[in-house]
């Protein structure tokens, strides 16, 4: 697994624990509204992810020969993400900034990442899929570790706030799932992003009246849509595309951990003893998930 899937999607792990950390300096602090937060986190990738296009268009075109170039254009003109996929984007990133309005980060977490766990395991066992025995102990395994880092943190959500949350989870997984059937990862990734425009634009007249905004908040927005969103989701696309379906699930479980690292080194928050066993906890789950995928529920061998 120690293999450029391993790096993207430790890389894409990075960055979504990023985003955590500068969501919670920028609405924690109350540097920023959750809809402001929202535009100019997706736009400011959208922006990014457009000079990235370009860049990678007239790199690629110097290496090519004009008969590859046009073989090339022809292979991407089916690689322009999708509505769907950017409606998924777009109700994630303005639920969950709306969410953590109401929630702490421990509770928020929680429920995000076990909505994300729940929907991708249905998807799966509702497509036909077993789950072999190492699989589930390794699921259950991680999921328990997870309870157990939050577990004494969380506090009683408003019903409002756990509703959004959920509903940011399940989007997320739906965005998830759309990734694994990604033929050009970049280009769905970047059209994706293009395709929330219309939807950050409207948002953002509606939102122009209850709009507060500070420099350091816009700044956390642009850092997170830039380098843990737009950055973040490129490589995350690109590792769905050789990851396994169940690995993609569990593997998410990691965020919260690397956030709570992140926490500690740059916001001074302290390690306790259940964060270090619930990550032995996480960790082996993820192992079992990833390198015992053939010890199947029914008897008969494959």
């Amino acid at each position: 697994m120690f293999n450029n899937t391993f790096v993207l999607t430790t890389l894409a792990l990075i960055a979504f624990a990023a985003n955590s950390v500068f969501c919670r300096l920028a609405l924690g602090d109350q540097q920023i509204d959750a809809g402001s937060f929202t535009v100019i986190r997706l736009f400011s990738g959208a922006v990014f992810l457009a000079a990235f296009l370009s860049i990678k268009n007239i790199y690629e075109k110097k290496k090519l020969s004009p008969t590859d170039i046009n073989a090339q254009v022809a292979a991407k003109t089916q690689s322009k993400g999708s509505w769907l996929s950017a409606i998924w984007l777009f109700v994630y990133a303005l639920t969950f900034s709306y969410a953590y309005i109401q929630l702490d980060t421990a509770t928020g977490a929680l429920v995000l990442f076990a909505t994300v766990q729940v929907t991708m395991l249905l998807t799966r066992l509702l497509k036909g899929h077993k789950l072999s025995r190492a699989e589930l102990l390794g699921l259950l395994l991680a999921v328990a570790g997870f309870v157990y880092l939050l577990a004494p943190q969380v506090s009683s959500p408003s019903l409002i706030a756990f509703v959004l949350m959920c509903l940011s989870g399940i989007c997320w997984a739906f965005y998830t799932l759309a990734g694994k059937k990604s033929v050009d990862p970049s280009a769905d990734t970047i059209f994706n992003f293009f395709r929330t425009l219309p939807f950050i634009f409207v948002f953002a007249v509606i939102n122009l009246d209850t709009s507060a905004l500070t420099q350091t908040g816009v700044l956390y927005a642009i850092l997170s849509g830039v380098l843990a969103s737009a950055l973040g989701y490129l490589l995350w696309y690109k590792a769905l595309t050789t990851l396994r379906h169940n690995v993609a699930a569990v593997v998410q479980l990691l965020v919260p951990v690397l956030a709570a690292v992140a926490g500690f080194i740059f916001l001074g928050e302290s390690v306790s003893l259940v964060f270090l066993i619930s990550s032995v906890m996480i960790l082996s789950g993820i192992l079992l998930v990833i390198k015992n995928p053939a010890l199947n529920f029914s008897r008969t061998t494959k």
